[in-house]
């Protein structure tokens, strides 16, 4: 925060806002929301490197299209990789199966069967495509959009928000954009790696969120009581390989 009081212009160019406690960043991004006075709403990642072309990309992307409501950029880790969930389907269910067993590589079976809802994989698009969600990470929307979908869902602590909104804006008819051209460095982990465990109880919890908001209803009882401990089975796999992991590197700098 000493950084951002540095570089406070009194709230000519740079509002700042102070929360006495950690709101979580749905809400953390509406009370931003609130206050913008811009034709366009940038939400980014503070551990994230912007290319000076990345903001001009997006906005040219929105004003090009005029479904468009939301556009995200092209994220890439430090090793110039393309990072995951930058650019999604609709994580049905089955697709968050196919991604959590890993059964994409049965995709020469059957593509459409086996298709994984991450789509980092596939061939990059030389110009901006549709798909069905980008990453919080950085995506920016216009106001029309905002003010005919609404905020986030403060449902979601942390994780998940991002897809809710997605599917919101989508339901409402508005197209998301890929735009390869917008890229940006982002250190995945930067901001949560104090608190891990935290991390994954919030993600895993937004899982359960999101289906229960928009898959439930297309399940019996029975399926949706298996889909939610399969979510929270998931989470209990990644807390024991967290205490692993630590255990490990403890182990290390002990020998």
């Amino acid at each position: 925060m000493d950084l951002v009081r540095s570089v406070d212009t009194g709230g000519k160019r740079l509002h700042v806002i102070q929360n006495s406690r950690n709101l979580g960043f749905a809400a953390a991004c509406n009370q931003g929301s609130a206050v913008a006075k811009g034709e366009f709403f940038l939400y980014l990642n503070p551990d994230s490197i912007v290319e000076p072309a990345t903001v001009p990309a997006l906005i040219h992307c929105l004003r090009s299209y005029p479904r468009a409501g939301m556009a995200g950029g092209l994220i890439l880790n430090p090793d110039g990789s393309e990072q995951r969930g930058c650019r999604r389907s609709v994580p049905t269910p089955w697709k968050s199966l196919v991604n959590s067993l890993g059964l994409k590589r049965l995709a020469g079976l059957n593509r459409k069967v086996f298709a994984d809802f991450r789509l980092d994989g596939e061939p990059l698009p030389e110009n901006p495509v549709p798909v069905d969600a980008v990453s919080g990470a950085c995506m920016m929307i216009s106001r029309e959009a905002f003010e005919d979908v609404g905020p986030m869902d403060e449902g979601y602590f942390l994780h998940c928000e991002d897809l809710d909104w997605c599917m919101r804006f989508r339901q409402q008819g508005w197209e998301i954009m890929f735009v390869p051209q917008a890229r940006l460095l982002h250190h995945k982990g930067g901001c949560s790696s104090s608190r891990p465990y935290f991390v994954e109880w919030s993600k895993h919890k937004g899982m359960a969120r999101f289906f229960r908001k928009f898959f439930a209803a297309d399940y019996p009882k029975p399926v949706q009581w298996v889909i939610l401990a399969g979510i929270w089975l998931r989470f209990a796999v990644s807390a024991v390989r967290l205490v692993g992991g630590r255990l490990f590197a403890t182990g290390k700098k002990s020998v």
